[in-house]
């Protein structure tokens, strides 16, 4: 009798113990994992990982992850390290974790097709991701013992893209959403173009691997293309051209020579805007990007936006935090040299994504403290609470170049009317300082000192700011220009200069490094246009060598504040390399140019009078 209370005691405290842990053992011993392969509605079979909780005092909703990148590990005695981040918070809570392969990728049945189009007119057996999705959400309400009939879905990155088309599924037990840095627009802002520029570099590190064919479920990729040469910049630059790399990355992969075929902004490109479906969503939204995502800066600022605007009777949210790609699921304190003072993603998790969750799937706890815009505002490094995105208080307020490097918030008249640089493919401006094999998520914030060194690299600046100036929201380039030839990209970079004896508290976390923060030039945000899309994305029009001609565009939004005592710099290029391929300067299909093709131009930026480059900044005002 002694031995058996005993043994109950060592257990419950076991329990008690490893609750508090959460680790593997704990994990397994309160959790059943099943595969299941999924019918749609065509016959094509998904592959599905559950996660199931053996408790049986209550019903469990669903979190559901639809993904390209694999529900690995596979085998039911093989268990995804689900506990050792911070959804352990869900595992607390008893949630069934689900994983998909989505169609035609790894273990999945089907022909995969990269972004999907939506079909709002769907027939019959006709599937797109969003009917993929509700095919899958009704199999397991009806087939999943002991849940509670109530489903969430997220993701991020591609499987935020997924996300996104899950919450046009339409199905009733789909409640709650969060799509996560989702991929949106592949031609306006995500990965592969940004407002018609092709990012090669982000392109061709990530495609040779996941675009192979894989005509049979498989549960391995292998690798992508390797180069002996491991300076980016060195390797992109030999290769020379898309043309080269298309020859490099092979005749297989067939989505990448789509997007050879479709240069410009056609049908094709626009079937691919995830924005197009968001009209009547039903499910609560929370959408999350970072401010500083090399990878997705545009898709959650765009898609909520796009629900705002389309589906108003939705409930949408978003939140958008100091972070890298997928950063708010790590820790969150600092990107590179700048540190935000806090641990970021913790806040977002414990404060945000879990109640979101909790309250739509389980009708516990409460989503008052989640407001429509959840914004940190990095400078001041402080979190804001909004009625709305970007925020009323807000003005529109001009701020000019003149010839002597000064940004002003008068227009002036200059003694010069332009302002003139050689931009040379030969010789393309680089994102950062220093020599990488694969791009960096730091540059988001590096040092631009560097650039501001180079002569085809124009800098403007405030005087010392005599008080906060707060941006909220996006910044529009409005920029009169001549070239020399017929085409030419704008890159536009919004920079907060720190002050001459500038350094971080003591006691604030960072990457470890010593770097020099007196003087720091930290990058806030940048941006490509290539010219040719200056008035129509669909159909691209040459300059006409040394005319007048404005070049006008958004930057992706900014929430951050310049300090007092801190100046406000704007620099302008006209490559960004090699984030960005290099424009031939002539009026071409760049996926056709050749070595030859690649001229120099003469870029002259006017700041005078009627021809008055300037920028427009949206002003929090307090």
């Amino acid at each position: 009798m002694y031995k058996l209370v005993s043994t109950a005691l060592f257990m419950v405290f076991s329990f008690c113990a490893a609750a508090q842990d959460l680790n593997e053992n704990y994990f397994k011993e309160n959790y059943t994992k099943k595969e299941v392969y999924i019918p749609m509605r065509d016959g094509v079979k998904l592959f599905t990982s559950f996660y199931i909780p053996k408790d049986k005092n209550e019903k469990h909703p669903f979190l559901i992850t639809r993904t390209p990148y694999s529900c690995a590990p596979y085998g039911e005695d093989k268990y995804a390290q689900i506990w050792a981040g911070y959804k352990s918070a869900y595992i607390k809570e008893n949630y069934i974790f689900v994983t998909q392969d989505v169609r035609g990728r790894y273990m999945s049945e089907g022909i995969f097709e990269d972004v999907r189009p939506f079909n709002k007119n769907k027939k019959g057996k006709e599937i797109d991701e969003a009917s993929d999705t509700y095919d899958a959400i009704d199999w397991m309400v009806k087939n999943i013992e002991n849940n509670n009939g109530n489903a969430g879905v997220f993701g991020t990155s591609y499987p935020g893209f997924y996300s996104t088309e899950a919450a046009l599924s339409n199905h009733p037990a789909l409640k709650a959403v969060s799509p996560q840095a989702p991929v949106t627009d592949w031609f306006m802002g995500d990965d592969f173009h940004h407002n018609g520029a092709f990012f090669a570099m982000d392109g061709f590190s990530f495609y040779p691997t996941f675009g192979k064919p894989h005509p049979k479920p498989t549960t391995n990729y292998g690798e992508g293309f390797k180069t002996e040469v491991k300076d980016n910049y060195k390797f992109y630059l030999e290769q020379g051209t898309p043309k080269n790399l298309g020859r490099i990355i092979g005749d297989s992969i067939k989505f990448w020579h789509q997007m050879y075929e479709h240069p410009n902004y056609d049908a094709w490109w626009q079937a691919r805007n995830a924005r197009n479906g968001l009209y009547n969503v039903k499910p609560a939204m929370l959408w999350v990007g970072g401010l500083f995502d090399a990878e997705d800066c545009f898709g959650a600022w765009n898609a909520y936006k796009a629900t705002e605007k389309q589906s108003p009777q939705s409930t949408s949210s978003i939140v958008m935090g100091p972070w890298y790609h997928g950063q708010w699921s790590r820790e969150g304190s600092f990107l590179g040299n700048a540190r935000f003072l806090s641990n970021t993603s913790e806040y977002f998790q414990n404060n945000i994504e879990v109640p979101f969750f909790n309250y739509y799937l389980k009708n516990k706890g409460s989503v008052k403290d989640i407001a429509e815009a959840n914004i940190f505002f990095t400078g001041e490094n402080n979190w804001k609470k909004l009625k709305q995105w970007p925020p009323a208080e807000v003005a529109n307020t001009n701020i000019f170049i003149t010839d002597n490097g000064i940004l002003s918030f008068k227009a002036e008249n200059s003694k010069s009317i332009f302002t003139e640089y050689v931009s040379d493919p030969a010789h393309p401006v680089p994102y950062t300082e220093d020599v990488h094999n694969r791009r960096t998520r730091e540059y988001m914030t590096d040092d631009q000192r560097f650039a501001e060194r180079r002569p085809d690299v124009l800098t403007f600046k405030t005087p010392v700011l005599e008080n906060d100036l707060t941006l909220a929201g996006p910044v529009i380039a409005d920029i009169a220009t001549a070239i020399s030839t017929t085409d030419a990209d704008f890159v536009v970079k919004i920079i907060d200069v720190f002050p001459d004896d500038f350094t971080y508290p003591d006691s604030s976390k960072n990457n470890g490094k010593d770097y020099p923060m007196w003087g720091y030039e930290m990058l806030v945000r940048g941006e490509i246009m290539r010219g040719k899309y200056r008035n129509s994305f669909e159909k691209p029009e040459a300059f006409t060598p040394n005319k007048i001609t404005n070049v006008k565009y958004a930057l992706p939004d900014v929430a951050h504040t310049f300090k007092k005592g801190h100046r406000l710099m704007i620099q302008i290029q006209s490559s960004w390399f090699p984030l960005a391929d290099r424009n031939p300067q002539q009026f071409m299909n760049i996926y056709k140019a050749d070595e030859k093709d690649y001229k120099k131009a003469t870029i002259k930026i006017y700041h005078n009078g009627l021809n008055q480059t300037k920028f427009i900044l949206p002003v929090l005002k307090n």
